[in-house]
């Protein structure tokens, strides 16, 4: 069984009617690939079992609650109650019916309470798999909107702030992509193959950005990926692009892929449109798409005072430099241990240009 049918039922059959007076909300969000619908039988063997959380207001007094979940049956749908979950309890065998406030739950994810607001600092950094994660999952039960108020707050970027991310990706593109064909000019195959593989990523995760859409970590990116609109034919390019044999194929291929890409982003009306054309790099047999460009349109059309600071801080000019954009944490770091603790990305604000 799914485990977010799971939990439902759990939920409506087995908890709900222990602590039906008490008031409440109930979902499964946060950790787990249940909650973005990607487990499968596979998902079964271990931290897998009939799970919910119960979200109550501030200062009510959860004593009851505790006690009433001690009436839990040992089973349901022939899964055991107790079992250990390596993420809770210390992995020590326990009921996985988790009681918080919804204040608790988003900090302890999110490193601020989106019901206060959310400023700059917040959204760059906040990892798109950590958002994936609290968006994603199902609420089952929220009559005093606890949840729904605080995911609506989270549902996407503010548009300036989407500009200067999505540029910031459109930057990671330009600085890696005329490497693909150098390396494979010099016959260094696997090294064309490995770098495509690192652009081919990067244009995934901007294919996310295009269609506001929170990118979940790694293990699930492509099957999330999958879902999109325009996945069918920026996939078949990319497909392409990892399967080539010849480093032309496999730049043609990835050329292809961002151009795609650059016209969707000329879609939107963030910025004034770019040619999505590839183009010679520089004077070398090795053609580009020039993602710097689509920097350069989305950093321009920027109005919010505190982003043009940040840019203006990371060295960028109108008229001059892209300057340094390291974007979001998650473009800047790619290290499990810091993306999903947020007191270490904390630490890491400097780093993105913000204030410690």
């Amino acid at each position: 069984m799914p485990g977010r049918d799971l939990s439902r039922r759990f939920y409506e059959r087995a908890v709900r009617p222990l602590i039906a007076d008490v008031p409440h909300a109930a979902a499964l969000l946060g950790e787990g690939s249940e909650v973005l619908g990607f487990d499968d039988e596979v998902s079964t063997d271990h931290d897998f079992g009939p799970r919910v959380q119960l979200f109550v207001p501030p200062d009510l007094d959860t004593t009851p609650i505790g006690v009433a979940l001690e009436r839990l049956p040992a089973r349901f749908d022939d899964f055991p109650v107790v079992y250990p979950d390596s993420d809770r309890h210390d992995g020590r065998p326990q009921h996985q019916v988790e009681v918080t406030t919804a204040q608790a739950f988003f900090l302890d994810r999110l490193g601020v309470d989106p019901a206060c607001g959310m400023d700059l600092a917040d959204w760059l950094l906040a990892p798109t798999q950590i958002m994936a994660s609290l968006t994603g999952g199902v609420v089952l039960h929220d009559p005093l909107d606890l949840l729904t108020a605080r995911r609506r707050a989270l549902t996407w970027y503010p548009d300036d702030v989407w500009r200067y991310v999505l540029a910031a990706g459109w930057l990671r593109v330009s600085q890696e992509e005329p490497f693909v064909g150098r390396t494979g000019g010099r016959g260094d195959d696997l090294g064309s193959r490995m770098l495509a593989a690192r652009v081919a990523r990067d244009l995934v995760r901007i294919g996310f950005l295009l269609e506001r859409r929170w990118a979940p970590y790694s293990k699930w990116l492509m099957t999330a990926f999958a879902q999109l609109t325009l996945a069918d034919q920026v996939g078949r390019h990319l497909h392409r692009t990892l399967s080539a044999t010849r480093w032309r194929e496999r730049e043609a291929a990835l050329c292809a892929a961002a151009r795609h890409l650059a016209d969707v982003t000329n879609r939107l009306g963030l910025a004034e449109p770019v040619d999505p054309a590839p183009r010679r790099f520089h004077a070398r047999d090795i053609q580009v798409l020039g993602a710097q460009r689509l920097t350069r349109a989305l950093t321009d059309a920027i109005s919010d005072p505190q982003l043009r600071a940040l840019l203006t801080g990371l060295g960028h000019r109108p008229d001059g430099p892209l300057g340094h954009l390291p974007g979001a944490i998650d473009q800047a770091i790619d290290s499990v241990e810091i993306l999903t603790q947020p007191n270490r990305r904390r630490d890491y604000a400097p780093t993105l240009g913000l204030g410690a």
